[in-house]
């Protein structure tokens, strides 16, 4: 059974998907999230699942859903529901990737401080990053891979963008802060350092920040997810995070 840490973590997740949506669906198993003014978006056209589904049935309820859409992705937040679709889903073509959920215990790290930012602010760094990460596809995909983040704000109680700037003041590693106090839970998502800027101690200072922000929100559940089969997690290890939970996701197209 999942720990009652990891069903508040996902419940939040879930409710964070509806609220930032353009419009939901509701689906056996879960739901579908869609917003049109980010349509080349994956994370914002997309299925979530959060309760158990018939294997052998998901390819199709997923197609009707995303049928219009270039592309597949399904979000399965349950482990145990997600290593049960996952040989279906692969039948049908699929690719899958598991995240940990990390959990934030023990004292806040060290860094230099860090500050809340704009959007605009992250704009140029974002788009510097997305640009190198696909190079091929037009600037409208870019755009709304970078003016996503917008949409987020509607996602929980309190959303800040925290950014560690240069001396020059250019925003050198940034990550998203979702918090919701109400519940104590607070979110750390999409921690980058720009190219130029690895190994300067920036994202300690971004990381050390968020967490300190959510302390104060008085988020006694601070997590991050990241890819199970990449080197930040030892990063987050090694300043107070451990595994308690994983999800699942899906892609197709």
């Amino acid at each position: 059974m999942p720990s009652s840490e990891l069903q508040r973590i996902n419940a939040f997740l879930s409710t964070f998907a509806r609220r930032q949506a353009g419009h939901v669906v509701d689906l056996p198993g879960g739901f579908a999230v869609y917003d049109d003014a980010f349509a080349h978006s994956r994370a914002n056209n997309q299925v979530v699942i959060n309760a158990a589904v018939d294997p052998e049935a998901l390819p199709a309820i997923v197609e009707e859903a995303l049928g219009h859409l270039p592309h597949r992705l399904i979000s399965v937040l349950d482990n145990a529901v997600g290593l049960a679709c996952a040989e279906r889903l692969i039948r049908a073509g699929y690719t899958h990737s598991t995240y940990l959920v990390m959990l934030h215990a023990g004292p806040v790290p060290t860094g230099k401080p860090a500050d809340e930012v704009d959007l605009d602010a992250l704009r140029t760094p974002l788009t510097r990053r997305w640009r190198g990460l696909l190079p091929d596809v037009d600037d409208e995909v870019i755009r709304h891979l970078v003016d996503r983040r917008e949409a987020r704000r509607g996602g929980a109680d309190i959303v800040r963008f925290i950014g560690a700037r240069t001396k020059e003041g250019e925003v050198a590693s940034w990550a998203d802060l979702y918090m919701d106090p109400g519940s104590g839970i607070a979110q750390i998502e999409d921690l980058i350092t720009s190219q130029d800027h690895l190994r300067c101690g920036y994202a300690d200072a971004v990381l050390a920040t968020a967490l300190r922000v959510a302390v104060d929100e008085d988020c006694g559940i601070r997590f991050l997810t990241a890819d199970a089969a990449d080197w930040p997690r030892h990063w987050y290890e090694r300043r107070g995070f451990s595994v308690t939970g994983h999800s699942h996701c899906f892609e197709r197209g």
